[in-house]
């Protein structure tokens, strides 16, 4: 009888054994699942950011050379075509080595953007401006930039927005919090830089 006992006692315990064994793994098989995704979204987060930043740096570099070129038809805009290289330069100095968005780096590019829309509107004071093929060709390679740029904007936010929902999610945000998952910085357009994102691609100069 004790010995009848004592087996079922010991089956018994077996049985929470590997009951307890067989929670654990799939804790384990659930916990690399999600830190895969995480990283997966992360990923995801990054490409999206790269492919804003090689708009960026065409951006930085188109500026100079356009800016240079207009200066001497600009006569009354010196001001303005001053902001635009000084909003440049701190945008370039925001995005230096950074390799993701900050805020700082957000609010400088939003401030470029702004300075462009101004200077595109005023742009169209200057017919002279529509004779000269290099003013023509860098205007419109800058108008195209933006627009990829917006494009490309899009995508990083809803990559982003994807991966912090994630990050913050229960039970997701156990394994994010664990291993230092950031939530990523969203790029937001400011009113003025709505404005300036959507005057920009309508610029025509023929």
């Amino acid at each position: 009888m004790r010995a009848a006992s004592f087996q079922l006692l010991t089956e018994n315990f077996m049985t929470v054994i590997w009951i307890l064994l067989g929670l654990a793994i799939m804790v384990v098989i659930w916990g690399v699942l999600t830190y895969n995704r995480l990283v997966s979204l992360k990923t995801q987060v990054a490409n999206g950011w790269s492919q804003i930043d090689v708009q960026l740096k065409r951006r930085y570099d188109l500026i100079p050379n356009l800016i240079e070129s207009t200066k001497d038809y600009m006569g009354y805009e010196q001001e303005t075509l001053k902001q635009v290289i000084e909003a440049r330069n701190s945008a370039v100095k925001a995005n230096a080595g950074t390799g993701m968005p900050s805020q700082a780096s957000v609010a400088a590019e939003s401030a470029l953007t702004a300075s462009l829309g101004k200077f595109f509107a005023l742009s169209e004071n200057y017919p002279n401006l529509k004779a000269n093929e290099t003013v023509q060709q860098l205007m419109e390679e800058l108008a195209s930039t933006e627009n990829k740029i917006g494009f490309a904007r899009q995508f990083y936010n809803d990559s982003a927005t994807g991966y912090n929902t994630a990050v913050l999610s229960f039970p997701g945000n156990l394994i994010a919090g664990r291993y230092n998952f950031q939530q990523a910085e969203l790029w937001r357009v400011a009113e003025a830089e709505r404005a300036a994102v959507e005057a920009v691609p309508k610029v025509n100069l023929r």
